[in-house]
């Protein structure tokens, strides 16, 4: 049995999975094995992925039915008690599964285990921010949702889940679809009832600038995660309500460009606009015209390095 499976989702990145899956077989931790789940490609991504030999590599392809259910079949054929999630257009620095193995062994138990990860823009890089946690450090993250506020703790291609919490919590949802919010979901219900470890040595790129990114789907064809099922477990957790907060501002600037009032306001409705910031508080209220100028802002500023703080 090896130490981990890798589950790589592909759906439609003939220009990407090489260089993904390249980035998994060359990792200096070697105990592994790779399951690729051919979500119904229709470009050549299958006949590419299959040129690639070697023994670790398992190959299923399934009906089209989206990315939380592509995980879960990954994950339903895996042979390994921990389970590390890559995408087909993201990429990981060599030494990413060793120093998640350290990171087991250090601290066993825990829910989910993550690695810091940067985002790739082109030949730009945004680097990623967690609150409250120092340069070089690993451990227990005392407060999970506080320290996502900017950068998320956990980032999917950059995490290691124990297949055990999968089988006790449930897997990816479903019902979300469209990459809209099923990771999040997911990492929420882990934070809740299990500790998470972290280091935040980069060791992932998350590609932004990738062909056919799900996250690039028509707003109004996506299904949400819900977040109101959390709301109880905000009277106890000041740093969840503001978690959630922020994503439903995040959600709800998504459905105010696509003109979509009524779910704006579902995502509205139990927002505490206190928890965000003065920034944010005036893109809920500036109007459409001008929220698409500001996010047109955003992207070309990313070229100068440049992150505004609304928009992380």
């Amino acid at each position: 049995m090896p130490f981990f499976s890798i589950i790589i989702p592909l759906y439609n990145k003939e220009h990407f999975i090489v260089k993904t899956l390249q980035s998994a077989l060359d990792q200096t931790y070697q105990d592994f094995e790779i399951i690729i789940v051919n979500d119904g490609s229709t470009d050549t991504s299958l006949e590419v992925a299959t040129k690639i030999k070697d023994s670790r590599i398992t190959i299923h392809t399934i009906k089209n039915q989206g990315v939380s259910h592509a995980r879960n079949f990954g994950v339903s054929k895996a042979t390994s008690e921990y389970i590390a999630f890559l995408d087909a257009d993201d990429l990981w620095f060599p030494s990413h599964l060793e120093s998640l193995k350290e990171l087991i062994e250090t601290y066993p138990n825990c829910g989910l285990y993550a690695k810091a990860y940067t985002k790739k823009l082109a030949s730009i890089t945004l680097e990623s921010h967690y609150v409250d946690i120092p340069e070089n450090w690993n451990g227990i993250v005392e407060d999970y949702f506080k320290s996502s506020m900017v950068s998320c703790i956990a980032w999917t291609s950059a995490v290691v889940v124990p297949k055990n919490v999968l089988e006790n919590l449930g897997s990816f949802d479903e019902k979300i679809t469209l990459g809209a919010g099923e990771d999040t979901d997911l990492w929420i219900r882990i934070a809740l009832n299990y500790k998470i470890a972290f280091s935040n040595q980069v060791s992932a790129i998350y590609n932004l600038h990738a062909e056919n990114r799900i996250s690039n789907s028509n707003t109004n064809l996506r299904q949400f995660l819900d977040l109101d099922v959390y709301e109880n477990a905000t009277k106890t957790n000041s740093s969840l309500k503001k978690y959630l907060d922020v994503n439903r501002f995040s959600i709800a600037l998504q459905y105010k460009l696509a003109n979509n009032k009524e779910q704006q306001a579902h995502y509205l409705k139990h927002l505490d606009t206190s928890n965000l910031n003065g920034k944010q508080r005036f893109l809920l209220v500036c109007n459409k015209n001008m929220l698409a100028l500001l996010m047109k802002a955003q992207k070309t500023l990313r070229q100068f390095h440049i992150n505004l703080s609304p928009f992380k």
